[in-house]
């Protein structure tokens, strides 16, 4: 195995993978409180057979 005497640990720009995630944690956030809503909105206009 070849080691690459370059890399430095810790010295990875890592902007980009906190701003994607901070997305996908908004993303999340949003898509469960649109489907608890319409859950809400389902159960109240219920109709019975």
């Amino acid at each position: 195995m070849t080691q690459d005497s370059e890399f430095k640990h810790g010295s990875m720009d890592i902007s980009q993978h906190r701003r994607g995630y901070a997305g996908f944690l908004t993303f999340t956030k949003w898509s469960l409180i649109g489907i608890l809503l319409i859950m809400v909105f389902l159960a109240f206009f219920r109709t019975h057979g």
